[in-house]
This record gives structure tokens, sequence and C-alpha cells, in this order.
């Protein structure tokens, strides 16, 4: 029998771990954070809308019917696309909905793409590369060997990174982006049409020790810089303590337009984010919001988050993989995940030259499944929402209250 520390993928003997540590590290020291201005995402005016129905359950699965070479295909949006597309709704504790219109500043839409997405030698970058196609499965996450890691130990539970990521009561994942935001997928609270089933009264869960003991031990804090190794192997030693759910009501509710249409497959997961608004702090450590770099600048052009998936209740689950194709607004990724992962916050790790010091940014949204019908055959992938800098400034602005604290991402 397992001890209930360890994890449930076989742990690495404890020997290897340096061995595993050093070349990411190595890899990561030529990675840096690319600062840049990012536009501005103003709200103009709010008008009260009809209360919602809150009739439909929460779908934890995404659809679309359209891939990497359909979204490149799409024609690009217009500014007055873009001010339709990230004007947004807030749903009050209350029951009550309003809709936000908005302004884009500093923003050129004839652009090709903003100075982040740039590559200082585009002859030397590498070209990227296709995700391997995975084996024809219907309604599965996971591929090939299963690579998550279920993060055990209270000591490694509660400390960051692994403590920004909560739970939805809607059966969804978060992740804490401010002093009381948590950042999750809109699909996981609207489903295009309508609100879900809950998300008046939402709550979000935090896991915390069942009993009072001692804070966790200092040692713990290696955990802080041990998952640019592997991704990482995470060793926790037997404990007796169990974890539950505290639980924190949702004041508002964020969604951008893009994402509320006549149908949420219109236009696939681009919008697929939204922000909630807790009734009190939660006193956690949160992690800052960054601008979604092209895959080839992430430290081994790799991704990864923490979730609560549904084949593993009552466990947070972490993993890392490769990212694989990417649009200006998906990013494509064979990660293994299941239901209840999707809305946990993608992150990657960089060196931050202005602080001068390693630093996690959310880069992005983990939207959950896709597979698309090709000419009877089924491709599947992975897909996380990028934060865009139009989308960086929007959901800042919602954080910080205004624009000035939201021109760098």
């Amino acid at each position: 029998m397992r001890p209930r520390g360890e994890l449930s993928r076989s742990a690495l003997p404890l020997l290897f771990l340096p061995l595993l540590f050093l070349p990411a590290v190595v890899q990561s020291a030529r990675q840096q954070w690319h600062l840049q201005r990012v536009p501005v995402v103003l709200p103009l005016q709010t008008d009260a809308r009809p209360d919602p129905s809150f009739l439909s359950p929460a779908h934890l699965e995404v659809t679309s019917p359209c891939d990497p070479e359909c979204h490149r295909a799409a024609p690009r949006p217009s500014y007055w696309d873009l001010r339709e597309l990230l004007a947004f709704e807030t749903l009050h504790s209350n029951g009550h909905l309003t809709e936000t219109a908005v302004g884009i500043y500093g923003y050129d839409p004839r652009a090709d793409t903003s100075p982040a997405y740039l590559v200082a030698d585009a002859a030397a970058a590498p070209p990227p590369t296709k995700t391997p196609k995975a084996p024809v499965r219907r309604r599965r996450q996971i591929f090939g060997h299963d690579g998550r890691f279920s993060i055990a130990g209270r000591d490694h539970l509660l400390q960051y990174p692994f403590s920004v990521a909560v739970k939805l009561s809607t059966g969804c994942s978060g992740t804490l982006v401010g002093e009381r935001h948590v950042l999750t997928a809109a699909h996981c609270v609207h489903d295009g049409k309508n609100y879900v089933k809950g998300a008046q009264k939402l709550r979000v869960g935090f896991l915390r020790p069942s009993q009072r003991d001692p804070s966790p031990s200092s040692s713990a804090n290696s955990t802080n810089h041990a998952e640019t190794a592997l991704g990482s192997a995470y060793y926790s030693p037997p404990s007796n303590h169990k974890m539950r759910f505290q639980w924190i009501r949702a004041k508002r509710t964020h969604v951008p337009k893009g994402w509320v249409k006549g149908n949420a497959n219109d236009i696939g997961m681009d919008y697929d984010y939204a922000l909630l608004e807790l009734k009190k702090p939660h006193k956690r450590r949160h992690m800052r919001l960054g601008v979604s770099p092209p895959a080839q600048r992430l430290p081994g052009r790799r991704v990864q988050f923490s979730g609560f998936d549904n084949d593993r209740r009552g466990q947070l689950v972490y993993r890392f993989c490769a990212a694989g194709e990417e649009t200006a607004d998906l990013l494509y990724q064979h990660c293994d995940a299941q239901p209840g992962a999707s809305g946990s916050g993608v992150y990657a790790r960089m060196w931050d030259r202005r602080r001068r010091r390693w630093e996690r940014k959310v880069i992005g949204v983990f939207s959950g499944h896709q597979w698309v019908e090709q000419d009877g055959a089924t491709k599947e992938f992975n897909v996380a929402v990028r934060l865009t800098p139009l989308k960086y400034a929007q959901i800042c602005y919602w954080i910080r209250g205004n624009f000035v604290d939201c021109r760098e991402g």
C-alpha cells in the first residue's frame, strides 16, 4: 500500500532529482520575461440587463469545430470588433446583471502582432513544431502514459505555487491572481447563452488542513523553486494531515462578451476566461499575470498548471508538457488532464530583469479538451486561452480598478 504522502505516479528516486534539476535551470537561465507597453481597455458605460435564469448545468467540457488551421484562416478582428468582444458582463451575487462597453486605446489592429510576439532574429528562430497527433480517442484527455502528479502532503499543498490553485463550486478550477481575485474559464460559469446553475451563489474552495496543527515547516520552501526540474517530481513524506476545502463566496463575476453569444462555439475558445471577485481577501500569495510569449520563448517550450481533476477527487493535480501549435489567441498542447482541471491558470517561470529574480506568471487559462472531426477522423487537442496584450489589459483592469497599473505586461 502506497504511503499517504507519496505521489500517485511513481516517485523518482531522490538521488536523481539534482540531475533532473540542473538542465532545466541552465536552459531557463536564457529565458526572460519580455516587458512591453500594453494597450488600455477602459470601461465606458454600464447598463443593467435582465437577470439571468441560471437553468443550465455547468459543462466541464467544451467542444469546437474550429482547429488551429481554422483559427489562422479567420479574418483579423477590426477595432470595432474588438470593442464588442472585450465588452463584458458582470454578474453580481444578488443575481443582478450589468453589461459594460469598453474603449481601446494605444492599440493598432493593423499591426501583425504585439512586440512581445516578435522574435529578435526570425531567421535564427526555430520553426514552430507541430503537436504530434494523438491516437484516435473520444472524450479522453490523457495522451499515452498518464503524466499527471497528485500533489500530496500539507507542506507542498500550502506552499506557493500550488497554494494559488482553487476549486470552484461549479466543478472547475481557478487561480489566485489578486488579493481577492480568481481567474478561471468562462464556461465554468456561463454556457455561451446563459449563466449556469450555481453561478449566482458561486463559491471558491481553498484546501486547508482539517485539524489545527503547526504551520508548514521551512523545509518546504524548496517547493518554491523545484518544479523547473521535471516539471517537477515532488516527493512528499508520509503525512496524516487530511485536507478539506474552505469556501469563500464570489461577489462579482466578469465575463467578456466574446464568450457571451448565441452559441459558445461560434469562434471556438478564444474568449473562454472569466474573473471572480471574492467577498473577502483570501490572505494567500497570488500569482501575477503576464502577457503570453510565443511558445518558442518558454523555458523548454513547456507549459504547466495545477487543478482539481474529477478523476482524483479532493486532490490537487500538477502536470507539464511541451507547447504545441499556437494561434494569436490559443495554445494547443497535450498536457494530460480530465474535466475539473479546466479554468486552471497556465503559467511559466522566467527571469524578471526588473525585479532581478525568477518569477512565475499566469500566461493563459486552460480551457479544456477539443476534438475536431475532419474527413471522418478525429483530431484531439488540449487548449489554453492565451493572455494577449488586450486580454491582459482587460483582466488587469478588473483586478486593479485602474489602467495606470496595467500598462506593462
